[in-house]
């Protein structure tokens, strides 16, 4: 058995799955909601499970509950959204207060009790894993700019600078595209959220089809490897 990388990984917008409390008032097709969450980010990632400490995910879609968002932002495309990052509407109706509940309480909390009790766990770094559209959405910082192949974010201070800053040297050797630091994004609630208990840095993968999943998924662990092995 292979020593395991000392990495807490969270994937949390993989899933694809539909709440059964808002079945009956989602306006969403299966191809909207795929199109909202990280598309290709379960393929991509599901090879780092057996190389590090600990993986986290969820089979539910970022449609329903945004597991990158705080549990008090409750914007448009905030935690239980209303409307896609398309800008599509999600439900016939506004849900009911108790829903909204619920669905905090039944797949938002656990996540994030989760990650904090991994953190003390012998791990050096937590590094949340996304995609992102090959251009800015309509909700979003960067709305039609073309994007990086990989974008690193340090959620401004949730890591050390020059650990992030070696990331992107990592990616770069991984990578033929352009590879940044917090740009078009920083870092999302995760990696601010959980700072104070372990660094993090936050990984965005372009959609562009430069490289298969697997591929993609390939360069990360070589990636992170490269990084590991440096510190």
């Amino acid at each position: 058995m292979h020593d395991r990388l000392p990495l807490l990984i969270s994937v949390p917008h993989a899933g694809l799955a539909v709440p059964e409390q808002v079945q009956a008032l989602n306006l969403l097709t299966p191809g909207q909601i795929a199109a909202d969450g990280d598309e290709g980010a379960a393929a991509i990632y599901a090879g780092l499970r057996q190389w590090v400490a600990h993986f986290v995910t969820t089979d539910i879609a970022r449609a329903f509950v945004d597991l990158n968002r705080a549990e008090d932002d409750f914007r448009k495309d905030g935690v239980v959204k209303t409307h896609t990052c398309w800008d599509e509407p999600i439900y016939r109706e506004p849900l009911p207060l108790a829903t909204v509940e619920t669905l905090l309480a039944r797949w938002h909390r656990p996540y994030h009790r989760r990650l904090s009790e991994l953190a003390g766990s012998g791990v050096v770094l937590g590094v949340d894993c996304h995609t992102m559209a090959a251009a800015g959405p309509p909700v979003g910082p960067d709305t039609g700019q073309p994007r990086p192949e990989v974008c690193i974010g340090d959620g401004d201070g949730a890591c050390p600078r020059d650990w992030a800053e070696h990331l992107v040297d990592c990616f770069r050797r991984h990578f033929t595209g352009e590879v940044t630091l917090n740009r078009p994004f920083s870092g999302g609630y995760i990696v601010r959220a959980h700072a104070a208990e372990l660094p993090w840095v936050m990984i965005e993968l372009s959609r562009a089809p430069f490289a298969s999943d697997t591929e993609k998924g390939r360069r990360v662990l070589a990636a992170l490897r490269d990084w590991l092995r440096d510190l």
